[in-house]
């Protein structure tokens, strides 16, 4: 098996992105799958050209791409993308769309194809704080889920894909207001790590509430 693991650059002005600083932590191989790690651009048009030459040049069975979610406390794995972009500041080529559609031929929304309860699961077990999210977001990390879905429905029906949304990191946070939540990229990466186990292994989804992230 090979997981095509993408995180973005930084943004918002930020110095890091602890999205890609996570993932060039992890090992180049879990549980028996080659890791390939890609960093692309936090933009709206670009990111999704990036990672389909990815998948064109890797051929991986699974794409997971994670994201930074500055604010939240824990790890969340995403349930489903919108077809929508609404975006709060300029990406880092400076488009901004309000109110647009991602995909004019899209469905409204796509829901993740690997099995999110058993990743949050999974890392919850490891002694990590984890929750599925319902909202990715209008922004680019919602962008590159939602594009990413739609192109394993339209042209790779093989491939699985998901998102991660990952904490501020505690260098970005000891450079904000006192309680803003954050974790150790040492932790997201192994986070990370272990809900690649469970893409890995094959682990069933589980049937039960999780806690939510609205």
């Amino acid at each position: 098996m090979k997981i095509l693991v993408t995180g973005f650059d930084p943004f918002g002005g930020e110095k890091v992105n602890p999205a890609y600083e996570a993932v060039k932590l992890l090992p180049d191989s879990i549980a028996g799958a080659d890791i390939i790690k890609l960093e692309i651009p936090t933009v709206f048009t670009r990111s999704v050209s990036v990672v389909e030459e990815g998948i064109k040049k890797h051929q991986p069975d699974v794409v997971l791409s994670i994201g930074q979610a500055g604010g939240r406390s824990s790890i969340t794995v995403e349930k489903v993308a919108i077809n929508l972009a609404e975006a709060r500041i300029p990406d880092n080529d400076g488009e901004q769309p309000l109110d647009q559609k991602l995909k004019e031929d899209g469905d409204t929304a796509y829901f993740a194809t690997i099995p999110v309860k058993a990743m949050v699961n999974h890392i919850r077990e490891n002694g990590i704080p984890a929750n599925v999210s319902y909202t990715a977001g209008t922004y680019v990390c919602n962008s590159i889920m939602y594009n990413v879905l739609y192109m394993t429905h339209k042209s790779y029906p093989n491939i699985k894909a998901g998102f991660i949304h990952v904490p501020f990191s505690t260098e970005q946070a000891a450079q904000k207001p006192d309680g803003i939540a954050s974790m150790p990229v040492e932790t997201i990466s192994k986070a990370i790590e272990y809900a690649l186990e469970v893409i890995a292994k094959n682990i069933e989804e589980i049937n039960e509430s999780m806690g939510t992230i609205m």
